[in-house]
């Protein structure tokens, strides 16, 4: 009997700790009473409803500035990592977010990471406590495991001026 329940026990921690680590994990949110996104997260967890109403129009109607991406070096973009921050419940993460994937698409860029917050700006189970979050969304930019420049919550100029920018100073 000792047996079994030592068994059942771990078998619990171990669904426990891999239920935490899920990606798109949609929970509610219970300052807002809604749907949200919350810990890491894919393309795949944006593309189903909720979320997918304005993921999918934002993709899809974003017109980018392609001029600009033209001239990003892709030897130096092979060094860049972005970990973004957002929450599915912002108007700025439902407008930046979508953009961002379409610039990537069009870059070809996949070394990026995405980490759902709640409205108190927090992720269990994530390194979103030591990004120091105040805004979402908020892109992170590394070469080589240092930072080198953010966006926060909208761009400064546009989203492909400020990543061009940001990854032409390495």
């Amino acid at each position: 009997m000792k047996r079994l329940f030592l068994i059942l026990l771990i078998s619990l921690l171990t669904f426990n700790t891999f239920a935490q680590n899920e990606l798109n994990q949609v929970v509610i949110d219970e300052m807002i009473n809604e749907e949200i996104i919350l810990g890491y997260c894919d393309r795949e967890g944006l593309t189903f409803e909720p979320f997918n109403e304005w993921f999918q129009s934002e993709y899809d109607y974003y017109e980018m500035d392609q001029e600009t991406l033209d001239m990003v070096n892709n030897q130096v973009l092979d060094n860049v990592k972005i970990k973004i921050v957002l929450g599915t419940w912002c108007h700025d993460s439902q407008r930046e977010v979508p953009r961002f994937y379409k610039i990537a698409d069009y870059l070809d860029f996949d070394n990026f990471i995405l980490i759902g917050v709640n409205r108190a700006k927090i992720a269990d189970g994530t390194e979103v406590d030591e990004l120091n979050i105040d805004l979402v969304p908020t892109f992170i930019f590394y070469n080589a495991d240092e930072e080198i420049g953010r966006i926060i919550e909208s761009p400064t100029e546009s989203l492909e001026k400020d990543i061009f920018e940001i990854i032409s100073a390495i």
